[in-house]
């Protein structure tokens, strides 16, 4: 079976439920759900995952450990086998047309295919912008970590720094001294206030003065962190706070409203505000990890399922008046 077709025969010129823009954990669990109850599924993606630097995710029950590679391949081998589609490429564009209580939508894609489908998911994640200091880029996902809760195990009791690139930077560090008893924080011109300073001296958490002038890179591990004033702190590990942009131009431009955070917002189920357009993972929700975003997904699956059922019920209802009549 090609990537393009599927076991049971249709392709997206038959008609299609629904598409999912994105086949991350996200977009593949709901495609999984919707597959498995029988729906027309199309997934498309870049093939671009935000955590491909990465060798291995932890906190996935049955998946700790799993390089997150391994988990897509195992999953886009779960949704194709049930007759899900995919498409490599780029949505450019999604227009909605219908009513509330039956929308329809075209979703278009970089070089001039078009999808029509009664429903979309949005999982299309979001980009980690990192600070511009020499060598963070070439350390990402190595030794230099975002995610405690990702990686805080497997670096624990070791030296540990957390760059204040970010107003987020102390509280990683107060929350980094979970995992190691050498943590300490590079001020990097971060303003810090008196609670700050009373909260890291109480948990033992010094702060480097001085402004980071690149990370200290040998025989391809980090070693430390030096500071343009000329000295040089030695660490194994550096933790940042990335700026998290959500890839949410596809829900803005369709009239998703925004919460009070600035993220696109939803229901429960993952329902944004417009009519027959889910969003599920990181493109809605920063702090959603990768076991987190595929919950997301069954449950806007489930949800969008039933608004299906709903739908062809009601279309049955109005055949089956018409014959009487």
């Amino acid at each position: 079976m090609s990537e393009n077709g599927s076991r049971n025969g249709f392709t997206h010129e038959g008609g299609i439920d629904v598409v999912v823009i994105g086949a991350g954990a996200g977009g593949l669990n709901a495609a999984l759900v919707l597959a498995r109850a029988r729906r027309r599924v199309v997934l498309v993606d870049s093939g671009a995952p935000r955590n491909a630097a990465s060798a291995h995710m932890q906190g996935f029950l049955s998946r700790d450990g799993m390089a997150p590679s391994a988990l897509l391949e195992t999953g886009r081998a779960e949704v194709a086998g049930y007759g899900a589609e995919f498409i490599q490429g780029e949505v450019d564009d999604v227009e909605r047309a219908g009513e509330d209580d039956m929308p329809r939508f075209t979703v278009r894609l970089v070089g001039g295919v078009a999808l029509s489908a009664r429903r979309v998911i949005v999982a299309t994640g979001l980009r980690d912008e990192l600070p511009d200091i020499p060598g963070v880029r070439e350390r990402w996902g190595k030794d230099l970590l975002h995610c405690p809760y990702c990686h805080g195990y497997e670096v624990g009791d070791q030296p540990l720094g957390v760059l204040g690139t970010s107003p987020g930077a102390v509280r990683h560090a107060l929350l980094l001294r979970q995992w190691s008893d050498d943590v300490v924080l590079f001020r990097h011109g971060m303003e810090l206030t008196d609670d700050d300073r009373r909260a890291l001296s109480a948990r033992q958490v010094p702060v480097i003065e001085g402004t980071v002038k690149r990370l200290v890179v040998e025989d391809d591990r980090l070693r430390g962190v030096e500071l343009a004033e000329g000295s040089a702190v030695a660490r194994s590990t550096v933790f940042v706070v990335p700026r998290m942009v959500p890839r949410d131009g596809l829900l803005t431009a369709l009239g998703c409203e925004r919460g009070a955070d600035g993220w696109i917002a939803t229901d429960r189920s993952g329902l944004t505000s417009v009519p027959g357009v889910w969003a599920v993972g990181n493109v809605v929700d920063p702090r959603a990890l990768v076991v987190s975003s595929a919950g997301m997904g069954s449950t806007a699956a489930f949800a969008l399922n039933h608004q299906l059922v709903d739908e062809d019920v009601a279309s049955a209802v109005r055949a089956a008046a018409r014959t009487v009549a």
